[in-house]
């Protein structure tokens, strides 16, 4: 250990290039990633960039004015004045420091901010962006399209949306107060049981970003995200096309091949959970399309082959305190059958 340590400390002062990439590599990784709020995708999102960059900025200077000023204090030699010398001093500090220089810097930071704000506003446009509502459960997501052709299009914990348009998004809360955010298209908003909140965001060009819920909610907060896609508006429509409740119905009811996994489904989740055509529970997530999911459990686990079982069989261990009953009381060759037959669930 003492020769390791040796031979670090020789190579840290013979060359400090490789230590100081190393650093600045570690601070440039944050700057990336699918939830970073300084790789932004979306108008929105480099306004808020902008707005942090420049308080960072603003807020270096001032703690190198005052580190210098502090350090000035130890050096400086001691002068002798008179009471209203001093007294004239002390306002000019007060007055410059304490009013002048708080208002003016205030004043900017809004200049930023309030412009910006007022573009996440979903204020009116000339032609009407497309709506998506977002309703956030303890712990999972509720996604609507109430402006699909054909009918309202409903799933869970996956959000695709056109990109290059702006997209008006409804938030609310089910159970608690939750907040949605998709760190790199803009800010986040909260999501209050009882009111809709909106916000606008755009994304550039098509690309797969992270989202999370920003706001403690219990203890599965942290493993709350959601996956959330910008596709071009061909392929949005498409993709709501292939998930109206007619093609869905017809998706599941034709499939004789998994009839005993169906009756299963009916007799033991079908109060909780909506399959288009067969049931309409609304307690947990829409599993009408669940095999076209990138995971399960709002992202516990990967979606794959026997990924369904396992999470029907573990749920509880994998997320500790979800809503879903253990299924003691069911065979396990009843919840393999099961779990094949929603992985077929894909438009």
């Amino acid at each position: 250990m003492r020769l390791i340590i040796q031979r670090l400390t020789k190579q840290r002062v013979n060359s400090l290039g490789t230590p100081l990439a190393l650093l600045v590599g570690l601070l440039l990784a944050g700057c990336a990633g699918d939830k970073s709020i300084l790789d932004p995708a979306g108008q929105a999102a480099r306004d808020v960039a902008m707005i942090w960059w420049v308080m960072l900025s603003f807020g270096t200077v001032v703690l190198v004015l005052v580190t210098a000023f502090w350090l000035y204090t130890f050096k400086r030699k001691e002068v002798v004045r008179t009471p209203a010398e001093e007294r004239k001093i002390a306002r000019r500090w007060i007055i410059g420091g304490g009013i002048v220089l708080p208002v003016a810097s205030i004043t900017a930071l809004l200049a930023f901010g309030v412009p910006t704000g007022q573009r996440l506003l979903p204020l009116p446009l000339a032609e009407p962006p497309e709506v998506i509502e977002v309703i956030g459960h303890q712990w999972w997501w509720e996604v609507r399209y109430p402006g699909a052709e054909g009918g309202e299009v409903v799933t869970s914990n996956q959000l695709i949306m056109p990109a290059g348009e702006p997209v008006d998004f409804h938030v609310t809360g089910a159970d608690v107060i939750h907040a949605f955010w998709v760190p790199r298209l803009g800010g986040k908003i909260d999501m209050i049981p009882g009111r809709v909140n909106k916000i606008r965001l755009e994304a550039d060009e098509p690309a797969v970003f992270g989202a999370q819920c920003a706001e403690f909610c219990g203890a599965q907060h942290a493993q709350m995200q959601l996956y959330v896609e910008a596709v071009g508006r061909d392929e949005y429509d498409a993709w709501l096309a292939a998930r109206q409740t007619e093609a869905l119905s017809s998706l599941a009811a034709n499939d004789q091949q998994h009839e005993p996994a169906r009756e299963a489904f009916m007799t033991h989740f079908a109060s909780c959970h909506r399959v288009a055509g067969l049931s309409s529970g609304e307690e947990g997530p829409d599993l009408s399309d669940l095999g076209s999911r990138s995971s399960l459990g709002a992202g516990i686990i990967a979606m794959k082959e026997g990924a369904v079982t396992h999470w029907l069989k573990h749920h509880q261990r994998l997320k500790p305190g979800n809503k879903m009953p253990p299924h003691d009381d069911i065979e396990t060759a009843t919840l393999a059958s099961l779990g094949a037959w929603l992985e077929t669930l894909t438009p």
